[in-house]
């Protein structure tokens, strides 16, 4: 599993061990220090730029999470997200190929849709209209993958909603996570937009599940395929989020900072193909997993003092300011 160490890898890697795989996690580890609720772990840094045919020998198959992972990160470098989120992809995938890996997949995203109008929900024969770096290198990333495909080696893409719930390595750059900290450490519930624009949600460890289903799933069923991953009923608009958000923290208010109106990552979508082709249905609800990051947080004694550090373009800066990291992204 590349990414292993991620927001989503820290808990899919112990979620997959649980369910018998016997799973090797590798990770640039750019995000050591982002746990929560504090730790540093130490590490031994992979790099999937400069991956070797011998990291893939002898495995069934690859899971590939390593990215830059968010719209404000690959607007650092829109050239540096396309070599490691696409170029590196592709290299690690033709590695795993030639090493004899029958199943490689991949993270894609439903922020692949991007600007759609909101009106009809989006399956996975709808048009593809990404409006940032991030989103971009999915829908060629998916294409590319898909030129590997054969009888040997079957890819399959996996287009997450947004993620949300807890994880190790804390991500406060994504919307149910970020209002449900900030309502519990300042009894704000603060939009940075007008909260109009339509985000499907869905729950890191479902997301974990969805990798079990397709790796559980007969070849045939999965080659060279797209699945929507999420819920129907979690097509909210992030304004209902917040809502949701507020009536979870009692006391807390709904405010909005007038950085951005409109948000144009503006989606719904059809999760009906995972549901009848894999049997996958997410467990976790909106509301549920509000729920669970508020006590979460609480327990945890989240405070603002420590936002910064659960960013990831924050993080990346302050470990290049220090001279850790260099502006292509690799450890010095």
């Amino acid at each position: 599993m590349t990414g292993a160490r991620g927001y989503i890898g820290s808990v899919m890697t112990r979620f997959l061990a649980d369910e018998g795989y016997d799973v090797t996690g590798v990770d640039l580890d750019l995000y050591h220090r982002c746990r929560f609720p504090s730790g540093e772990l130490e590490f031994s840094p992979w790099d999937a730029r400069e991956a070797t045919p011998e990291d893939f020998e002898g495995y069934d198959a690859v899971v590939h999470l390593a990215a830059l992972s968010n719209d404000p990160l690959g607007d650092l470098d829109p050239s540096l997200t396309y070599r490691i989120n696409h170029d590196a992809t592709i290299h690690c995938a033709r590695l795993a190929k030639a090493a004899g890996v029958k199943r490689f997949v991949f993270a894609s995203s439903c922020s692949l849709y991007g600007a759609a109008s909101g009106q009809e929900l989006l399956d996975e024969t709808a048009p593809m209209s990404p409006v940032t770096p991030y989103a971009e290198t999915k829908v060629t990333g998916e294409k590319a993958l898909s030129e590997l495909a054969d009888d040997d080696f079957s890819p399959t893409y996996l287009r997450n909603a947004t993620v949300y719930g807890p994880s190790p390595a804390l991500r406060l750059d994504i919307v149910v996570n970020d209002l449900c900290a900030t309502a519990v450490a300042t009894g704000e519930v603060l939009l940075r937009s007008d909260g109009q624009a339509w985000r499907p949600q869905v729950h890191v460890t479902d997301v974990a599940r969805a990798v079990v289903a397709v790796l559980q799933a007969d070849r045939e069923v999965v080659h060279d395929e797209a699945f929507n991953i999420g819920r129907s009923d979690d097509n909210l608009k992030v304004l209902e989020i917040a809502e949701l958000v507020a009536d979870a923290v009692p006391g807390s208010r709904i405010t909005f900072s007038g950085e951005s109106g409109n948000d144009p990552r503006s989606y719904r979508v059809d999760f009906s193909k995972a549901a009848s082709v894999l049997g996958f249905k997410p467990r976790w609800t909106v509301a549920e997993g509000i729920g669970e990051l508020v006590a979460w947080f609480r327990d945890g004694g989240i405070s603002t003092d420590d936002f910064t550090r659960y960013r990831r373009l924050a993080e990346i800066k302050r470990l290049m300011a220090e001279g850790r990291l260099s502006e292509d992204l690799r450890w010095v």
